[in-house]
């Protein structure tokens, strides 16, 4: 079928498999779609005609394609991958470093240029990727520790945690628990004044969001005077109510109201001049940012004159490179400055808070979180349009959890543009990541070899995958990863295609393995707990994410009961519903008690396999018992990583995140809280024996427990 072959050769798929054995069609219309947000006209037979013929001209004649990779070892790389060059062709290479070359091995690692030359007098360039094999290792196996770091709040704190709490955090973590390393959630510069409080959503994913700034250890804040010092004292006092507030459970997290606080103080701490050393770092900075800097620094200054939505500005406004757009850099060039300072200020506190971990005598230190994409209204989705695919959405296609699928709003980058530009845009957003961590973390790593394209204005089921070049991907982000020297742990939970976990294990891309999800299907339609030897060593593992529930809250099933609460029904997905207060706990259809059943024989399950294995002592049935013996499990397994999610040490049982509830719940908006609900500081934890309990899992000698495999046929008891 012509418009089957044309998707094909454009990386869009025609079909989908929401699970083994079974194949879906796409829709024509979601296929013509995403063709044409790739600028490629099929909204004809005869558009698609001329478009065939014109792709298959261009694969034939084609020397090079956009970007070539070569899997090295060392400092020397193997010989790339030219198959199909015709006899004869001349090849040279340009290194990074100016160097120019006639042959192809023993290349340093980096993107250079490559240049062909053929004997019929084509010629073609593209860029060259030689990266390492595999990203770096472990050093052996560690634990760490998992927490949304708005949701830390100590007695300093402005009303969410911050930079301050984090650096305090990980030297406190490092000395006293003896972990590895603290994994945070995405410190993503946020869309100011939306509301939409998700991490997960932000504005610029290169730089970090000054909300999380602690002013007070600005350098310069030390140096107010008169009115400004009185004012900013003024401002500290409003901060304190907004924490107390927090802290008495009155009040959620309002991260807009911190974040309009601390703007107003760091403004007043901008009229304090930078010491000669501190201007020529900030020079430095300004110089290894560049026009990206300058870029969302102007966004950030037009979104306070026009509004946070670029596609509302005068249309003169739209393109930042526009006469329009300069003359406007240059009227707002004072606020420009404001906020390049304040991404530098940021990103230094970040630079603090790793050392602080580093010497505390942690092994990896931060773990920083890559969203899968960013807000459509904000920064990077303006600086970067020729790189976002116009008129789509990032989502999910619909499956065994949720029959409509799912649009998370992010519009998906392009992959012929990054292809053109030797990633380029992946490469720099990847080096301001790493610049200040251990490890990274990426969010749905699967979006690394296809993401699920809706158009815009209809529903996920009538999206289709676009496929990426993932050897191009993972080359990047295996040689930014050895240039900073971090690990790199893929998020790999839901549907995986086809040998995409291979493919990460093969070049040191860390998996994520969450227990509960952690069972052995073979020779039952509801599996068995997989006993620990034979979970996969390259992985973090833990007990829940960001998404699921503290592991009290699963182990007692009040995880059920809560999405009974919001509407939502036990297989995961939104309940239509007006009102989803209407189906409160009083409510108990066929639908939730199915689900509570299940999910109580589950439990009964693993803490069964707990006993078994002797990590839950006989008569030990309270709820920390169970909770350490969660933890012992996944210290039985040989997981490289171990993660233990904070609010598991407090007893807290608030999810952070209900996925499918918006205004039902107060998502990215809780302190962390003890086994009541209430609110715990940061110096609350370093006081609490519950959380040195659980420590102690992995502070003790390693356990001695029974079988380590359970027997397939083995039944709670």
């Amino acid at each position: 079928m012509p418009l089957s072959r044309l998707a094909a050769l454009h990386g869009v798929a025609s079909s989908y498999s929401p699970s083994p054995g079974q194949t879906v069609p796409a829709t024509d219309d979601a296929v013509v779609a995403a063709l044409a947000a790739l600028d490629v006209d099929a909204s004809s037979p005869e558009a698609v005609r001329r478009a065939l013929a014109v792709r298959e001209a261009e694969e034939r004649e084609r020397l090079l394609p956009p970007t070539v990779v070569c899997w090295g070892t060392g400092q020397g790389g193997q010989p790339a991958s030219l198959t199909g060059l015709p006899r004869g062709t001349r090849l040279t290479v340009t290194t990074e470093q100016g160097e120019t070359r006639g042959e192809t091995t023993g290349l340093p690692w980096g993107v250079h240029r490559l240049r062909a030359e053929a004997a019929d007098g084509r010629r073609a360039e593209a860029h060259l990727i030689v990266a390492p094999e595999r990203a770096p290792a472990p050093a052996g196996r560690s634990y760490g520790l998992l927490v949304q770091l708005y949701s830390l709040l100590s007695a300093r704190s402005w009303g969410m945690g911050d930079l301050g709490d984090l650096s305090q955090l990980v030297s406190w973590a490092g000395r006293d628990l003896g972990a590895d390393f603290v994994q945070v959630n995405p410190l993503h510069a946020g869309l100011v004044g939306t509301g939409d409080p998700s991490p997960y959503r932000p504005s610029s994913r290169r730089f970090p969001d000054p909300v999380h700034l602690r002013v007070e250890d600005i350098p310069e804040y030390a140096y107010l005077r008169g009115e400004e010092r009185a004012e900013a004292e003024r401002l500290v006092a409003r901060a304190e109510a907004l924490r107390e507030g927090v802290l008495s459970g009155k009040e959620l997290i309002d991260r807009d109201a911190v974040g309009e606080l601390k703007r107003r103080a760091l403004e007043l701490v901008a009229t304090v001049p930078l010491g000669p050393g501190r201007r020529a770092a900030y020079c430095d900075y300004l110089a290894v940012e560049g026009r990206a800097l300058d870029d969302h620094a102007t966004f950030c200054a037009l979104a306070e004159r026009h509004g946070n939505d670029w596609r509302s500005w005068p249309a003169g406004l739209h393109d930042p490179a526009s006469a329009e757009t300069a003359r406007a850099r240059g009227e707002l060039m004072d606020r420009i400055d404001f906020h390049s300072l304040l991404a530098w200020l940021t990103d230094d506190q970040l630079a603090r808070a790793q050392r602080s971990a580093l010497d505390a005598g942690m092994r990896v230190g931060l773990v920083h979180d890559l969203a899968v994409g960013v807000h459509p209204r904000g920064s990077d989705s303006w600086a970067q349009q020729e790189f976002h695919a116009a008129g789509m959405s990032v989502g999910a296609p619909p499956d065994a959890f949720n029959a409509r699928g799912q649009d998370w709003g992010l519009p998906p980058w392009r992959p012929d543009r990054l292809a053109a530009s030797g990633y380029a845009p992946f490469r720099r957003l990847l080096r301001a990541l790493l610049r200040h961590a251990g490890a990274l973390r990426i969010d749905h790593v699967m979006g690394l070899f296809r993401l699920w394209w809706v158009p815009e204005g209809r529903p996920p089921t009538e999206g289709t995958y676009v496929h990426y070049d993932s050897e191009a991907m993972l080359a990047v982000l295996v040689l930014e990863a050895h240039r900073a020297g971090a690990l790199v742990i893929g998020e790999d939970l839901g549907t995986v295609g086809d040998g995409v976990r291979e493919t990460l294990r093969r070049r040191g891309i860390l998996g994520t393995s969450v227990l509960w999800f952690e069972r052995d299907y073979e020779g039952s339609a509801s599996g068995h707990p997989l006993p620990p030897d034979q979970w996969r060593a390259d992985c973090l593992a833990a007990a829940t994410t960001h998404d699921l529930p503290p592991t009290a809250a699963r182990l007692s099933g009040d995880h059920v009961r809560l999405r009974e609460e919001l509407g939502l029904s036990g297989a995961g997905s939104a309940v239509e519903s007006a009102e989803p207060e209407a189906q409160g706990p009083e409510f108990e259809g066929p639908e939730f008690e199915g689900a509570e059943a299940e999910d109580a024989t589950e439990t009964a399950q693993w803490l069964a396999t707990f006993a078994r294995l002797g990590l839950l002592p006989a008569g030990a049935g309270h709820e920390e018992d169970e909770v350490r013996a969660v933890y012992r499990y996944l210290r039985g397994t040989p997981s490289r990583l171990i993660g233990v999610w904070l609010p598991d040490g407090t007893g807290d049982r608030r999810p952070q995140n209900v996925p499918g509830t918006t205004d039902e719940y107060p998502n990215w908006r809780l302190p962390m809280a003890d086994d009541q609900g209430r609110p715990v500081t940061l110096e609350d934890l370093a006081a609490s024996a519950r959380l040195y309990a659980l420590i102690d899992v992995f502070r003790s000698p390693e356990p001695s427990p029974g079988p380590r495999s359970v027997p397939p046929d083995a039944r709670p008891v």
